[in-house]
């Protein structure tokens, strides 16, 4: 392992202004949160907020018309789950991807949202530079692993669904960078901490996450951190 270095998660997730920007939608139906987000978002050269939504269905007709590359919505809006949204919106818009964001989840609305196609997760207290992270890396197709997501997908490690519980065989078949990325997401880091920590860049983070559920045989990108804890790799 390398050794630490001085970063913050700015440095470590900083866009790239000359790319195209991303596209994204926020739907919350607390006005002030939301449209306090969106200018917070908007104000990051790689990020356009296209539009805002104050309920599920608004936001599943906005995602139709404006195809946003990402939809950050509640986990817990009026009219509908967070599950239902964000398998509504993919199976509508196959190539938008889906952050959820919550006040006070419990474990199975996570999950849910998680096993319905979400790439990332976080609670509204979340700081903004994670709130960025975690849209730049869905963009990229990415798992963004918050501590609180890690907490709600342990419901998942005990009950896996109709996939099946993950090999723990399969570990054999990381590779030592692999199972240092995976030891610190069982410790409950996020990808930022661990980039840091492991002093590479997120990206990689990223493709070992990527590598990791492979080789495991995980269904989502986030219950990593669930197999983790769950196989006591901390």
């Amino acid at each position: 392992m390398n050794g630490v270095r001085s970063a913050t998660i700015a440095e470590l997730t900083e866009g790239d202004p000359t790319h195209t920007p991303i596209r994204l939608l926020v739907a919350d139906n607390h006005q002030t949160f939301r449209t306090g987000l969106a200018a917070l978002l908007a104000s990051r050269s790689d990020i356009e907020v296209v539009a805002q939504a104050a309920s599920g269905r608004a936001a599943l007709q906005l995602a139709d018309e404006l195809h946003p590359d990402v939809v950050l919505i509640d986990l817990r809006l009026p009219d509908l789950t967070g599950r239902m949204a964000t398998r509504e919106i993919l199976e509508r818009n196959p190539s938008t991807r889906v952050v959820v964001l919550a006040a006070q989840p419990d474990d199975s609305d996570l999950s849910d949202a998680i096993d319905a196609g979400a790439r990332g997760c976080f609670t509204k207290d979340t700081p903004i530079e994670e709130m960025v992270a975690a849209v730049r890396a869905a963009m990229r197709g990415a798992p963004w692993l918050s501590q609180r997501a890690a907490k709600a997908a342990l419901a998942w490690a005990s009950h896996p669904g109709p996939q099946g519980p993950a090999d723990p065989d399969r570990t054999h078949q990381l590779s030592d960078p692999e199972l240092d990325v995976l030891r610190l997401i069982a410790q409950g880091l996020d990808t930022a901490e661990v980039a840091k920590l492991l002093d590479i860049s997120p990206q990689t983070a990223e493709r070992h996450i990527s590598n990791i559920v492979a080789g495991l045989g995980l269904p989502m990108p986030v219950p990593t951190a669930a197999y983790a804890a769950h196989e006591h790799l901390d």
